[in-house]
């Protein structure tokens, strides 16, 4: 009980004002340009989400805070429509602040080719950036690394054009 009311807090206390003091105007257009230049590589599509609090109906679920991150994470997966690209190989980077919890949702088409443990991998690095609040460094090392994994299973041929399915440009909640 103790630990619910204690989530309820946390994710109440912080607003759209953290994330935008997490992920400020220069972080935010240089996220969007790295999004923007690795989508010249691959076909695939990422979109990265950060959120400072998970929202109340999610808050008041009687569920471990991993198991709630992780249906959020789904949840945007599907709102962003990061699930319905032509290869079926968007990806979708999601940071909870509050938690300082990161999710990584793979579309079937790249999620069937990577290993779990990679993700696992990827994940951890992460969390050791965020947990210093490197926030920042953190998003640039999973885009990178995601856009590696993009560019070797679903390279762009010399010449070949794509469109540009998803908006690039980070959403901060």
């Amino acid at each position: 009980m103790l630990s619910n009311f204690q989530r309820f807090v946390k994710h109440l206390w912080l607003d759209r004002s953290d994330t935008h003091r997490a992920i400020g105007p220069a972080t935010l257009q240089r996220l969007r340009e790295a999004v923007t230049a690795s989508e010249h590589q691959h076909s695939g599509e990422i979109r990265i989400f950060v959120e400072a609090g998970l929202p109340l109906a999610y808050v008041l679920r009687n569920s471990p805070t991993t198991h709630l991150v992780r249906q959020r994470a789904l949840a945007l997966f599907s709102e962003l429509r990061v699930w319905d690209t032509a290869g079926n190989n968007g990806v979708l980077i999601y940071l909870l602040l509050a938690e300082r919890k990161i999710e990584i949702v793979a579309d079937r088409g790249l999620n069937d080719l990577v290993e779990e443990e990679t993700w696992q991998a990827l994940v951890a690095r992460m969390r050791a950036d965020f947990a210093v609040d490197r926030f920042e460094e953190g998003l640039m090392e999973a885009l990178a690394a995601v856009s590696s994994m993009l560019t070797r299973h679903f390279p762009l041929a010399r010449g070949q054009r794509r469109p540009n399915e998803l908006p690039d440009a980070p959403v901060l909640r």
